[in-house]
């Protein structure tokens, strides 16, 4: 199984060395282009939750009654993916989930969060998502986004979303990004402390360890299937070309 680990970081390696050096970063030079960016990149960062949740309800039972679903291994590793996500800590040691933490950032920086409330509210009043990505008035691309990803979370089978969280999601942002954040941060602390922060936290806890987890679930949702190891290649290589479309929204 590490074997095809290997193979799919190699097969994927071209696509995610196109979101890296994307031509989207070398036009964030300010504050101002910041917030046009987060604009956008809280969608990802809201549906990497759900997706999150999707993997959760697949491998563990959220209903009542309790009845034992999967492997203990599989439970125990996306539980405490789950752990982290939804109840880190923000800059001042309060419990959080990523989610909210990011939104914190966003109001921070200045940012407008219209677009994304827009789509919650949509929900929250009682449309399903596929609706809802409809009716809220969403860049093209951010819907077109969207669309795929929860075509995954409710439809695809479990091993495929496992591949997509697993490698559509984690290190997509370039060390260029870091860099930036902390020139803005020692010329507007105020107002990137919470952004810095967050995506420091990212690398610590999703692109670290979270990462590990979820390579070790990957593998044991596959096992010696190659049909389903192909599977996850191609949804998880068509993710990747999804996030480009995100990101070109914002050219």
């Amino acid at each position: 199984m590490e074997n095809q680990l290997l193979f799919l970081k190699q097969e994927l390696e071209e696509e995610r060395n196109k979101l890296l050096s994307h031509p989207i970063y070398s036009t964030i030079n300010d504050i101002e282009s910041l917030r046009k960016f987060t604009q956008i990149h809280v969608f990802a960062v809201w549906d990497f939750m759900s997706l999150l949740k999707s993997l959760q309800n697949s491998l563990t039972c959220t209903q009542v009654p309790w009845l034992p679903v999967g492997s203990a291994d599989t439970r125990f590793l996306i539980n405490e993916i789950v752990l982290g996500e939804e109840s880190d800590v923000d800059e001042f040691g309060h419990r959080i989930s990523h989610f909210e933490l990011y939104k914190n950032a966003m109001n921070r920086l200045g940012a407008s969060t219209e677009w994304i409330d827009a789509l919650l509210t949509c929900i929250q009043e009682g449309n399903n998502i596929e609706e809802a990505i409809q009716l809220t008035a969403l860049p093209p691309q951010v819907r077109a986004f969207l669309v795929y990803t929860f075509e995954i979370a409710i439809h695809a089978p479990v091993h495929v979303k496992a591949g997509v969280f697993t490698f559509g999601r984690e290190d997509l942002i370039p060390d260029m990004f870091h860099q930036l954040l902390k020139n803005l941060y020692e010329v507007s602390p105020e107002q990137v402390s919470t952004l810095r922060y967050y995506m420091e936290r990212h690398i610590e806890v999703d692109g670290d360890h979270h990462s590990h987890l979820a390579m070790e679930m990957l593998s044991h949702l596959c096992g010696d299937d190659d049909f389903k190891w192909n599977e996850v290649l191609e949804a998880s290589r068509k993710a990747l070309q999804m996030r480009a479309v995100l990101w070109d929204s914002l050219l």
